[in-house]
């Protein structure tokens, strides 16, 4: 089984590839190339690590088009790849094809989905997400998380599974609309490191900002990246497209980060001393921590 690995501070997983995109999901219906390798093409020239191919449920030609997909990726990168459907004969095509390379994304916390995907890992000797939903749905708290963590870490114990194999995530909701949820995951992941010691950490980034004004988006994405930073989160599925969240993360440096790092130490801030940029930080940072109540016009507050 290959070793997870990342070029820098962190591992960046590229959600571009993603049938939710008209101009993909066109491509991918027409078995179109181009569209496809573009967005590749930008993708491994900005920096990410791994590339998500989303095909969704593709229930009408899920192998086929998997295997379409892989080929047309493989004509421009070697990068290792995340499979994203819940067309389980979709992946085992990606996974025959990629081996131990691939991570399956993603596998559930119910009997189901464990019972039918963490063979495919053993079989295929590949790694995989842990998503946080259980039988129950969403968890509704960093409690909640916790415990289906463990449940998860118990079965591929039971499997002989190594831990390094698993990349956890705590499923991010938007803060438009789940505020409390954004808190929860930050709280799920200031426990992570002591309560999974060995384990990776994850999280689907852009899902934070759904909802939100596009022009904000970018916004609330670094700044909760910084504040997951801060908490040892290890990799993240994110914009490849957007090169100023790449460079933050790859660096663990920059003025969102120093500042939102500053905040989360105690420091006491003097509003009326702060840039105007630092001003946005602060606030979204207050937004996304629930201690302003969310609003389209969070930085005008």
């Amino acid at each position: 089984m290959e070793t997870i690995k990342g070029g820098g501070k962190m591992i960046l997983i590229g959600e571009n590839i993603n049938v939710m995109n008209k101009k993909l999901r066109q491509a991918f219906k027409e078995r179109n190339k181009g569209p496809v390798q573009e967005v590749v093409k930008k993708a491994v020239k900005n920096g990410v690590d791994y590339l998500d191919l989303n095909i969704g449920p593709a229930r009408k030609d899920g192998p086929q088009l998997m295997e379409w997909l892989i080929k047309t990726v493989r004509e421009i990168t070697d990068l290792p790849v995340f499979l994203d459907t819940t067309n389980v004969e979709a992946l085992k095509v990606g996974l025959e094809m990629e081996g131990g390379k691939a991570v399956i994304n993603s596998i559930q916390v119910t009997p189901e989905r464990m019972d039918l995907l963490i063979p495919l890992m053993k079989d295929y000797n590949a790694k995989c997400v842990a998503l946080l939903i259980g039988s129950e749905g969403v968890p509704r708290d960093a409690t909640e998380r916790s415990s289906l963590a463990i449940e998860f870490l118990t079965r591929i114990d039971a499997e002989g599974i190594p831990h390094t194999s698993v990349f956890f995530d705590p499923i991010v909701l938007p803060v438009p609309y789940q505020q409390d949820q954004v808190k929860a995951v930050l709280e799920f992941m200031s426990l992570f490191k002591e309560m999974l010691p060995g384990c990776l950490s994850t999280c689907g980034l852009s899902n934070v900002s759904n909802g939100a004004p596009d022009n904000l988006r970018p916004l609330l994405n670094r700044t909760y990246l910084a504040m997951l930073m801060k908490h040892g989160l290890d990799s993240a599925i994110v914009d490849a497209m957007d090169t100023e969240l790449i460079e933050m993360a790859k660096t663990g440096k920059g003025k969102l980060v120093e500042f939102i790092f500053r905040v989360m130490e105690g420091e006491e801030i003097d509003e009326s001393s702060l840039s105007d940029e630092e001003r946005d930080y602060f606030k979204t940072y207050k937004v996304l921590t629930g201690e302003t109540l969310y609003s389209h016009s969070w930085l005008k507050v």
